[in-house]
């Protein structure tokens, strides 16, 4: 009895002491934070040593602590910057898009992802979140590109219907060697465009989806523009970080173009075009507490190129500042386009060293060599309440320069004040065929904006969308 009680107790102790190395080895595993999500693969976890979890990314966070996570580290991804892992991105987004319960795709932190240009399709049976938390960049240049690939874009989200695309992580454009093309605009000589190529790719394109969520993302250096929002509605930014040159060529931080119900809040621009655009198509769409700068500023357009219609309605733009800037707040139309411009405020904005704080040019012309033409976009309702700040003295603080043909209506200035920057005089703001109201004295004074309603529009035909 003594000796079967002594392997007794030798057994119970081997096996209380396993459990416990057990229990710590579970305990000390990788991706610990991410316990809570069951991981899928098809394809056998990559030998590297697994990313440390990202604050950022939390089962707490999620509304659904049971989402699968689908890491394009098990879908061989390299991640050493070098090796092409778009087929694992798309392998891990295409599961994911199929999942019957709602979906993460990881891209890890301490990882840099070299992706070729892809599109993303839905729609996918649930919501999913791209969780961003390393580094992806595009082929460096345009002789890197495969020849068979577009050079208008990179990565393309489409037919997606209810995503999140957020995290730490960073996205870089690569776009110096883009942007030293002959053809780019800071290029040309004498108003000649050189031949040859000129196509480049915006990093992150969203076409024809809905319910949209793009928060917390660092992206920098785009060839073209960083985001845009193609035939979207229910689009919510929030919380980006968006950063190119100044000299950068058509760098526009967030174009939006045939979209509506679309919210930009809390973010950093800085770039060499506009910090956002928009385009024809778009409404209802509301702009709060942007820092924008050095850039274009924030513009709606430019509307009717080459003789087309554009709509544009519902625009606010409020609570931002606009910083070392070639224009301010700014709405610009070609010659010979149609359409309206209407039911636009701009609100609490304060200028710091802004050239054309407040303008409207529907002469807009990108090569100089544009032709008179009678038809103008209509540009009615526009109000500009609490502007303030100081203003680059080689142009005026105000240039409302409206068509001939279809002058520019219901313009209200409220609590106007500008001035200049560098010493003490101030400039006289520029006006042709604006009509309007000064609701309070502004400064500059706007002895130029015309009152009432012009009588040529009361018999005219326009095109009020």
């Amino acid at each position: 009895m003594d000796y079967y009680s002594s392997c007794n107790r030798y057994f119970v102790i081997v096996f209380v002491t396993t459990l416990c190395f057990l229990a710590l080895s579970v305990q000390c595993r990788p991706f610990d934070q991410y316990s809570e999500f069951r991981v899928l693969s098809q394809i056998s976890a990559s030998p590297s040593p697994a990313p440390e979890g990202s604050d950022s990314f939390s089962p707490s966070s999620r509304e659904n602590s049971s989402a699968a996570v689908f890491s394009v580290m098990s879908y061989g991804a390299v991640g050493d910057g070098v090796s092409d892992d778009t087929q694992a991105f798309k392998t891990a987004w295409d599961n994911a898009c199929q999942s019957d319960e709602s979906a993460v795709i990881l891209v890890p932190k301490h990882y840099t992802f070299m992706i070729q240009s892809a599109i993303f399709t839905g729609p996918c049976k649930n919501g999913l979140v791209f969780q961003i938390e390393g580094s992806m960049m595009p082929p460096d240049g345009p002789n890197s590109w495969p020849k068979n690939f577009s050079k208008r874009q990179w990565l393309v989200f489409y037919r997606i219907n209810g995503m999140t695309m957020q995290g730490g992580g960073l996205i870089d454009g690569r776009g110096q060697k883009w942007w030293d093309l002959p053809c780019k605009p800071h290029k040309v000589k004498n108003g000649t465009i050189p031949p040859g190529p000129c196509d480049s790719p915006v990093a992150l394109r969203f076409f024809w989806s809905s319910k949209l969520i793009v928060k917390g993302l660092k992206i920098k250096n785009s060839p073209q523009f960083h985001f845009r929002f193609d035939s979207c509605h229910d689009v919510h930014i929030d919380s980006l970080y968006v950063k190119s040159p100044s000299g950068s060529p058509n760098t526009d931080g967030i174009h939006i173009e045939n979209s509506n119900d679309v919210q930009i809040y809390n973010s950093v621009i800085s770039n060499g075009d506009d910090c956002v655009s928009i385009g024809a198509g778009s409404y209802n769409v509301d702009i709060r507490n942007i820092t924008c700068g050095p850039s274009h500023g924030i513009s709606i357009g430019s509307l009717g190129i080459k003789n087309s219609r554009a709509c544009v309605s519902n625009i606010t733009v409020r609570d931002s500042v606009i910083k070392h800037s070639d224009n301010g707040v700014r709405i610009k139309t070609w010659q010979g386009g149609y359409g309206s411009v209407s039911k636009i405020t701009f609100d609490n904005i304060h200028m710091d060293t802004v050239r054309n704080p407040i303008m409207i040019d529907q002469y807009y012309c990108s090569n100089k060599a544009c032709l008179n033409q009678s038809s103008a976009v209509y540009v009615n309702d526009i109000s500009y309440t609490n502007i303030k700040g100081t203003y680059d003295v080689r142009s005026p603080a105000m240039h409302l320069a409206c068509s001939d043909a279809v002058p520019c209506t219901n313009l209200t200035l409220y609590d106007v004040e500008l001035l200049p920057s560098l010493g003490q005089r101030i400039l006289d703001p520029f006006c042709w065929n604006a009509y309007g109201d000064i609701k309070a004295v502004t400064v500059p004074p706007v002895s130029c904006l015309m009152e009432g309603f012009p009588q040529a529009l009361l018999s005219s035909d326009v095109d009020q969308c």
